[in-house]
This record gives C-alpha cells, sequence and structure tokens, in this order.
C-alpha cells in the first residue's frame, strides 16, 4: 500500500479531532450533572414543590457560568469551565461544541405557539376600517379572557351582538376584492361564516407548513410538531433546548420583507430640529412650574445653529440635556439614507415624540405619511441609527416578500454575512423601476425585515434588472443563515406568539436508553470476540478498525452539530454491519489467496485488491440511496441518511486503510496471519449447494408471504402511531417522581399504546394516546380521561376523586393540568415526500447497478429483491401487530427501520452480484447456472459471518433493552433475516431467469473471450 505515512498522519489527525470534539460531550455532561447535584443538595425532596425548585436552581447554576465574569488583568473575562493546556474554553463554548441528542433520546423544549387568529381575520378583510368590524375584534378580545371558545367563535359572537344592518359580506369586510372568487354581496353571514372557518384553517395550515420548513432548515433536529385541535395553537417540540432565543426568534418572526425608498438626511433634519426644539421649550415651561414663560426672541436659536450644535458628536453633561439637546440626538447622516443616530437605549422614547401627532402635524404635505424606522442593531454599539421611508396612506410598499422565490446565505463586498435573494417576475419589473428612479434621483431603497432595516444602500450603477438583490448589515453567519432560512419558507399569516414553554424530558425514557445503551455494549463486545474467534488476530486488527470507525461517527456528528435521534442510531447499527462486512469480505478473500498457495504478502496485497469491487460496489450502492434520503427526505428520513452517508465514509476509510496498515505492520515485523482459528480454518470451504435449483421453492415461499402480506395490508393495515394519525395529549402531575417505562406500560394495558415523557420535571408526565381517534366527541373525551385517571389511579394521593383529578387537586394541583387533542406530527405531504424520496433511491441505485454489472438484469434483481424485503416486513407486522406481546406501532422511527432494510438488502445483493461478475471473467468454459452456484457458495462464509454479527447486535438490544425499542428493533431483525434470504434466494435467482431468457450469459462469455484475444 502507498502513502501509508500521509495514510497514518490522516487517521491520527482524524482520531484526535473526533477526541477532541467528543470531549466537548463528556465535560457538559458532567457541568450538566454538578447542576443537577447542586440543586437537589440545595432542595430537599421533603420541601413543598421541590422538583420546580431545582429546576430553576439548575438553570440558575448553569446561566451563572455563561454571564458571570471575572476580573483578569484590567479586563473581565467570562468564567473558564474547560482547560485543554492549549486552550480554554467557558461553558457557552463547550455546550455549542457538545453533540446535539433529539427528543427521543434527550428531551428538549416543549412550546406551544398562537397563531393570532385576529391577524388573519384582518388580513382577508383587507385591513378594513369598517367601525362594526374592528369594534367586533376589540369585543373578541374581551370574550377570549373569560371564554374556552376559540377566537373565531369570539368573534362571530361580538359581531352578531353588534352588527345592525352591517353584514359580514359587506363589500368593505369579507366581500372584497380578494376573496371575490369565494364571498358574494348576497351571501348570508351563516354562509359567509362557514368561508370564513375554512379560509382560516387554511391559513393555520399554512403557518404549520411554514413553521415544519423553517424547523427543518434549522438542523438535522427531528422535531415535533402539531396543531391543537383547531384553536390556532400550534405544538412544537424542539430537541436539545441550547439556543432557546434562536429558536423563539425563528418560530415567531412573520418575516414581513418589504422595500422602501427613503428620505435623506437633510430633507428630515428640520423635523428633527423642531422636535427638538418643542422639546426644550417643553421642560423649560415645566422647570417655571406656573409661570408663563414667553418665548423671545433671543431664547430661540436659529436651524443653523443647531446644525453646527450637531456637526458629528454632540457632546453634553446631563446637567445640559433638557436645555440643549432633550431628543437626545448624538449625530446625524451625512446626507445619506441615515437621517440621525441615539443612543440605544432612548429607542423607545425617541419614537414617540417623533410621532406624537402635535409634531407631526407641523410635517410638510408631502411627509405626512413618513414613517421612522430603526435600522438592525449592532451589540457592540451603544448607538441606533434612525431611518424615515416614504409611507403612503395604504402604509403599503411598492414591493413586498411575496415576490422572493429564493433565498439564500452570501457574503457581500466587504465579506460580511449577507442574505441573496430572487425575485419572480412581477417582482424583478417592480424592482427595476424602483431602482432606476433611486438611480436618477440619487435615492437610496431600505430594505425592511420585521420593521428593522437592514440596510438601505444607493444604486450607483443604474436599473438593477433580473429580480437580484441582497440584505446586508452588521449580523453573524448564523444569523444570515436563519434569515435566508425564513424567506426561503415563507412568511408566516400572522404573529405567532409562545404562549408556553416547558422542558419535556426525553420520550424513550431514561430507563430505555440506559437499558439499551448497556445491551448495546454487550452486543459490540459479543462483535469484537466474534472477529477474534472467527478470524484470530486478524480479527482483533478488525476490531481495532470498528472501534476507530464508531469514535469517528460520533466524533463527525458532533463537529458537524447534527442531532443524533434514534432513526440516527439505526443508521449507525447498519454502519457497523457496513463496517464489519467490509473487514470480513476481505479476509474471506485472502484467505481463498491463502488456499491457492500463495505466500503471506500476495494473498494479502491481492486479497485488498480484489474485495475493494464489492466494497465499492455495495457501499456506493447504499451510500447513494442515503444521499437521495438526505436531499429530499424530511424529519426521521434525513437524521438516519446523515448517520448512514457518515458512517459509510468512516466505515470505508477504516476497513480499507486502518485494517490494511495493522495487518501490514504485522506481518512485516515477521508475524503470521492465517486470517483463521483452528475452530474455523475449514469452516463453509466446501459448500456445494445448488441454489438455483431451490429458486422455485423460494418463489413459492416468497409468494406466499407477499400475497399474505398484501391481504393483511389492504384489510387489516398498520398500526399507525400518533405519529401518523394524532391523538389525545395530557399533562399529569404527581406527588412523587414517576417511572416512564413503569407507567407506559400500565397505559399500554388500558389504551394498547400510549406514548409517555416527562415534561418540566420527574413529577410530571405528557401522556399522548390514539385511543378513539377517529371519535371527535365530548362523550369520547370523557371516556379517554375517565379510563386515563382509572389507569393513574395507583399513582395518585389516595382518595383523590376523577373530578378532583380533572382539575388538579391541592396547592400542587396534583391530577390533570392540561388536555388537548393534536394532529399527526408526520402530515401527509412528509408522507408523499418520503415515499418519493425512497423510490427516487431505487431509481438511482438501478441506474448505477446497470452502469456497473452493464445488464438491466442485475439491476432489476437487487431492486425486485428490496420490493420483496419491505413488503415482507410490513406484512409481518400488520399479520401480527394485534397479539403480539410488545407495541408494533408503525411511527417516526419504523420508517428508519424501513430505510435500514432497503440499506441491508443492496449491500447484502451486490456483493453476491459482484462474485459473479468476476465468476463470469475468471471461468468462461464454466455453464451459467454452474457459475452463479459457486459464486452464492464462495460468499456463504461472508453473508453468514456479516448477517450474523449484525443480528446478535439486534438481537441482545431486543432480549435485554426496554420494551418502548422493541418494535424497532423487531423491524431491523426481520429485516437482516429477510435480507439476507433475498439476496440468494430472490435477487439472484429472478437475475438469473431474466438473464437466461435474453441470452445474457452468452453475450457475457462471448465478451471476455474477445477480451482474451485481444490480450
Amino acid at each position: 500500500m502507498q502513502n501509508k505515512g500521509i495514510i497514518k498522519l490522516f487517521a491520527l489527525l482524524f482520531g484526535l479531532v473526533s477526541i477532541y470534539q467528543l470531549s466537548f460531550t463528556f465535560k457538559a455532561n458532567q457541568i450538566e450533572a454538578n447542576a443537577e447535584q447542586a440543586a437537589i443538595v440545595k432542595y430537599a425532596d421533603t420541601e413543598e414543590d421541590y422538583q420546580t425548585k431545582r429546576n430553576i436552581e439548575e438553570a440558575r447554576y448553569l446561566d451563572s457560568l455563561k454571564t458571570s465574569k471575572i476580573k483578569v488583568g484590567e479586563n473581565f473575562e467570562s468564567i473558564e469551565v474547560y482547560n485543554l493546556g492549549v486552550a480554554q474554553y467557558t461553558y457557552n463554548e463547550v455546550e455549542n461544541n457538545a453533540m446535539n441528542l433529539g427528543l427521543d433520546l434527550k428531551g428538549g423544549i416543549n412550546v406551544i405557539l398562537q397563531i393570532s387568529v385576529k391577524d388573519i381575520l384582518k388580513g382577508l378583510a383587507n385591513k378594513s376600517k369598517n367601525p362594526v368590524f374592528n369594534k367586533a375584534l376589540d369585543d373578541a378580545d374581551e370574550l377570549q379572557k373569560n371564554s374556552q371558545d376559540s377566537y373565531l367563535q369570539s368573534f362571530f359572537a361580538a359581531f352578531d351582538a353588534i352588527k345592525g344592518d352591517t353584514k359580514l359580506a359587506s363589500p368593505d369586510i369579507f366581500a372584497n376584492r380578494t376573496l371575490s372568487e369565494d364571498i358574494k354581496f348576497d351571501m348570508s353571514d351563516n354562509e359567509v361564516k362557514s368561508i370564513i372557518e375554512t379560509k382560516i384553517d387554511e391559513s393555520i395550515v399554512s403557518a404549520f407548513e411554514v413553521l415544519r420548513k423553517r424547523i427543518d432548515k434549522f438542523g438535522v433536529t427531528s422535531p415535533n410538531i402539531q396543531r391543537l385541535g383547531n384553536s390556532g395553537r400550534i405544538l412544537l417540540e424542539l430537541p436539545g433546548a441550547k439556543d432557546i432565543e434562536r429558536v423563539t426568534d425563528l418560530v415567531t418572526k412573520t418575516a414581513q420583507l418589504q422595500f422602501w425608498e427613503t428620505y435623506k438626511t437633510q430633507d428630515v433634519l428640520p423635523y428633527l430640529m423642531e422636535v427638538n426644539q418643542n422639546l426644550v421649550e417643553e421642560n423649560n415651561k415645566k422647570e417655571t412650574k406656573d409661570e408663563v414663560a414667553e418665548v423671545t426672541e433671543d431664547q430661540e436659536e436659529d436651524t443653523s445653529d443647531v446644525i453646527n450644535e450637531l456637526t458629528g458628536q454632540i457632546e453634553t453633561d446631563s446637567t445640559d440635556v433638557a436645555n440643549i439637546n432633550p431628543l437626545g440626538i448624538q449625530g446625524y447622516g451625512n446626507g445619506g439614507s441615515v437621517v440621525g443616530m441615539f443612543l440605544s437605549k432612548d429607542k423607545e422614547k425617541v419614537m414617540e415624540h417623533l410621532n406624537a401627532s402635535k409634531n407631526r402635524a407641523s410635517l410638510p404635505a408631502e411627509m405626512r405619511y413618513v414613517r421612522f424606522v430603526w435600522g438592525l442593531q449592532n451589540e457592540e454599539s451603544e448607538f441606533s441609527e434612525l431611518y424615515a421611508i416614504k409611507g403612503n396612506r395604504d402604509g403599503e410598499p411598492e414591493l413586498n416578500g411575496s415576490v422572493i422565490t429564493d433565498a439564500r446565505q452570501d457574503y457581500d463586498q466587504v465579506s460580511r454575512p449577507a442574505v441573496s435573494m430572487q425575485m419572480n417576475a412581477k417582482g424583478a419589473k417592480t424592482w427595476e423601476e424602483m431602482t432606476k428612479k433611486a438611480y436618477e434621483t440619487q435615492g437610496y431603497i431600505a430594505i425592511v425585515l420585521d420593521d428593522i432595516v437592514y440596510s438601505a444602500p444607493s444604486v450607483s450603477s443604474g436599473p438593477i434588472a433580473g429580480g437580484n438583490s441582497q440584505i446586508s448589515g452588521s449580523f453573524s453567519l448564523t444569523e444570515a443563515v436563519d434569515l435566508a432560512n425564513v424567506l426561503r419558507a415563507g412568511k408566516l399569516p400572522a404573529s405567532a406568539e409562545i404562549v408556553q414553554s416547558d422542558i419535556v424530558g426525553p420520550s424513550l425514557g431514561q430507563e430505555a436508553i440506559d437499558s439499551g445503551m448497556k445491551s448495546f455494549v454487550i452486543a459490540l463486545a459479543f462483535v469484537l470476540l466474534w472477529m477474534i474467534f472467527y478470524y484470530g488476530k486478524a480479527g482483533g486488527f478488525a476490531d481495532i478498525a470498528l472501534m476507530l470507525n464508531i469514535l469517528l461517527i460520533f466524533g463527525v456528528l458532533a463537529s458537524l452539530g447534527a442531532v443524533l435521534t434514534l432513526p440516527g442510531i439505526a443508521g449507525i447499527v447498519l454502519t457497523i454491519g457496513i463496517s464489519v462486512d467490509a473487514n470480513v469480505l476481505i479476509f474471506e478473500r485472502i484467505k481463498e489467496e491463502l488456499a491457492k498457495g500463495k505466500t503471506q504478502k500476495e494473498s494479502i496485497k491481492d486479497g485488498f485488491s480484489n474485495a475493494l469491487s464489492s466494497i465499492l460496489d455495495a457501499n456506493i450502492t447504499t451510500g447513494l440511496t442515503a444521499l437521495i434520503l438526505f436531499v429530499f427526505g424530511t424529519g426521521p428520513i434525513k437524521g438516519f441518511a446523515t448517520t448512514l452517508i457518515i458512517g459509510i465514509l468512516t466505515s470505508l476509510f477504516t476497513a480499507i486503510f486502518i485494517t490494511r496498515l495493522l495487518v501490514d505492520w504485522y506481518v512485516n515485523r515477521g508475524g503470521k496471519l492465517d486470517f483463521s482459528t483452528g475452530l474455523t480454518k475449514n469452516l463453509f470451504t466446501n459448500v456445494n449447494i445448488d441454489f438455483l435449483k431451490k429458486r422455485k421453492i423460494a418463489y413459492a415461499f416468497s409468494g406466499a408471504l407477499i400475497l399474505a402480506s398484501l391481504g393483511s395490508l389492504f384489510t387489516t393495515g398498520l398500526d399507525q402511531g400518533i405519529d401518523f394519525v394524532g391523538g389525545r395529549t395530557y399533562q399529569v402531575r404527581f406527588d412523587q417522581d414517576m417511572s416512564v417505562e413503569e407507567v407506559k406500560n400500565e397505559l399500554e394495558v388500558v389504551f394498547e399504546s400510549a406514548e409517555v415523557k416527562t415534561i418540566g420535571g420527574p413529577n410530571q408526565l405528557k401522556i399522548s394516546t390514539k385511543y378513539k381517534v377517529e371519535d371527535s366527541s365530548l362523550e369520547a373525551d370523557e371516556e379517554v380521561e375517565s379510563m386515563l385517571f382509572t389507569a393513574l389511579q395507583k399513582y395518585l394521593p389516595e382518595g383523590m376523586t376523577y373530578d378532583e383529578f380533572k382539575v388538579g387537586s391541592g396547592d400542587a394541583k396534583i391530577g390533570k393540568m392540561l388536555s388537548s387533542k393534536v394532529s399527526p406530527t408526520i402530515a401527509d405531504d412528509i408522507q408523499k415526500a418520503s415515499i418519493w424520496a425512497i423510490l427516487g433511491s431505487l431509481v438511482v441505485v438501478f441506474l448505477y447497478i446497470l452502469i456497473r454489472f452493464k445488464k438491466w438484469q442485475f439491476s432489476l434483481g437487487a431492486v425486485a429483491a428490496v420490493f420483496h424485503d419491505v413488503l415482507i416486513v410490513l406484512g409481518i407486522y400488520s399479520l401480527t401487530w394485534r397479539f403480539m406481546p410488545f407495541s408494533m406501532e408503525v411511527d417516526q422511527t419504523f420508517i428508519a427501520a424501513i430505510l435500514t432494510v432497503i440499506g441491508y438488502s443492496l449491500n447484502d445483493t451486490v456483493v453476491v452480484f459482484d462474485r459473479i461478475r468476476e465468476y463470469f471473467n475468471e471461468n468462461l468454459g464454466w455453464k451459467f447456472d454452474t457459475t452463479i452456484n459457486k459464486s452464492i457458495n464462495s460468499t456463504i462464509s461472508r453473508t453468514l459471518n456479516t448477517s450474523l454479527t449484525t443480528l446478535v447486535v439486534l438481537l441482545a438490544m431486543f432480549l435485554f433493552g426496554a420494551d418502548s425499542l422493541k418494535d424497532l428493533l423487531f423491524a431491523l431483525i426481520l429485516g437482516v433475516i429477510v435480507g439476507t434470504y433475498s439476496s440468494v434466494f430472490i435477487a439472484t435467482p429472478i437475475m438469473y431467469d431474466t438473464a437466461k431468457k435474453g441470452n445474457v450469459a452468452e453475450a457475457l462469455k462471448s465478451k471476455e473471450k474477445e477480451v482474451v484475444e485481444e490480450a
């Protein structure tokens, strides 16, 4: 192997970087554990409401590490919590670099957003000035304070109470130009109400989609997002909870992007001077109290004198401000778009004075609609820039964000983060007209987002055609990325307000996570021992490569800031199988070369070389699948694809290079490697099974299974979880810490399925169930709540009644705190996108295999085996979910399981196909069926080894892990068994039968003969 030095250096650096990156995770966990312990020491569990106090204390402890500063020399610096000798880190830096865990593993933030139905109504009415309409909106606000009705119901009630002769279908309310196709002037109020209800629902769905797209762009977070009934509320569960301010800003921003012409400094300065002078006079009057001070000419200062005072920076002391500069002007623009500079702390006061009606009355007629807007605040500056934009009677800009078709993070001319935007045809035309006017008048155009001026550039090079524009400003790279995401996802149809936020615990429960980790370690230990048992010392080298592979996967995930979730772990399990498989392929090929009588070094060289084609083909097909899933998938699919792509790359590196380095190092030192042990030396070496002869039996068996699967899928269906069908959710408080797994098991007896997680503290649980989800009646609500009380009664205070449970009893409010209906977390469009992503990946795999193997029959066999495997796994779930002793719900993690099945099936099939192609090249005289049978027989050792090691990992986790993991693991176990079976008995026979009919075998042989003759 060439370039060993470079590979060693790269491996060393890669490993050190991974350890360095993961060290932040260990340090963050240590600090969080210290915070938790400090809170436990401070508040004993005998204290009232101790858990809430502990949560507050824990947050205070961590916040103090973030915000407290110590004096170092002449400066104050943040507290260092992690010292590596060459570098020191604050808690903020440690937290930002630590690995993020998803909701299912660590929990996060539970946020309830209220979409403003009032804003939507105003929008539908085109901001109507109708007094009855606006009075009804105000009255609805009052009704909402003491009502359980939705805002829309309150509005309708308020309107009916005061409407008189006014109709909802009035031209100045809802029978406007915007709704002309839906609402006619002659419609009754009841008809209009029905249409408005639909429009409101559509707007909330739109908000739901905008939020989902924004959150998806935020990272590989696999969030939960659900509508809460018809209330206009949306539930978000965001994993990690590491940057709540950023998340809050992201989900509540309305993204009202507008483009306005601006006034110049000289246009507005006289008004600023006048307002300032008015304040001087008012202050003088206050000083003299009841005395009437007459303003004399010698007391007035000429405007030009004031301007001279304001040149550059005004220096005033606190005793002179009231007499000279009460408005607090700190400077003014030099003829540009900035009209003045003020202290940031005075912004509210300044805006109040500038917009006071008594002051605005003195504005020139052409400036009566002027709007004053602040510029983007630079956190490092104490000053704020003021802009004056040319408003109009309707308050609508010539151009707004609705014309934006794409937005991306970019850099401006001085390499500062910026956002580039592309407009549609209509927007491009208006933008060209605006920039033409600005160029001719040497004016400026302000780019305003949510009433903040991000930039106000001049147009110095003529009109801008094509609809391209850019927002630049003093914001960070993260802010630029978020802004581009918000603009690309679209604006919310109404403002959104966070009405409740809580810390939510992991959906798996700590017991499930702990037992899952223990079982995984046990399984991994077995795999490591098995490799040594089967391949001797060479197996030990493979183990080192495998452990390095796992380290690199987690290191890369941490460095990318990706969020590790249960679907991601499924990807890692598949990666371990791929990693073991690569080493097994290499070792089996080396054993074959040794059997031919070659020397040890020659065998090792040829073994690695011959195995490379199979390894690359198998990993590229799986990698292409993962890449398509990553590009087009969402949520759990993207999380799965991320870890799988990383795992494939690290597996290739460790298997091909690290194992080779270790083997060569040992052999060059004079060591001897047999790549087997005394017990395994001749195992599977003389296997001679006629697999093709048994293909008809396999066809019949698989056909029967597929028919049964399809029949069950169309009749019984799958046990779809809350992720797909929605349900009811309850927040319940207890007087003691609760075990998530224990409560979940109790509830599954009553409801058949339930999701349980901690929220706020270990004595509070969030419980969701899909029981009677199709029945939305009040009677069904009451029945489910009653069953919930019965199931939880053993954990509640003795003697608590059902009525007490429903309202929360005592000072501690033990019992039900909240309840609501929730929509599915996996919307229809996500399901469709997932299906298309999977189908797209299979098309890409079909084409790749066609290119590599030159015959479509190979592609058909591989893809047919994938469909076979997926159908059988789905069918077994459909056939058995009613009587299995554990939950077999189809949820987000099940999607990851199916993707794992696809990846495993392709990997296994391509390895067999690769050996068939090789045997065609080497043995031109063999019959077609002989070649295929010998190919399968020669790979049987590799097939069983890889399948066995992967299966052992899954079985250990299934047998010793928590019940909440069993549904995922059961699907993976089925996938490994069915995938191994199909690569031998389905994919290869289908290829054989279709190739035989097309005489592909003869074509392959004749082609190879030509190659031999030419040589």
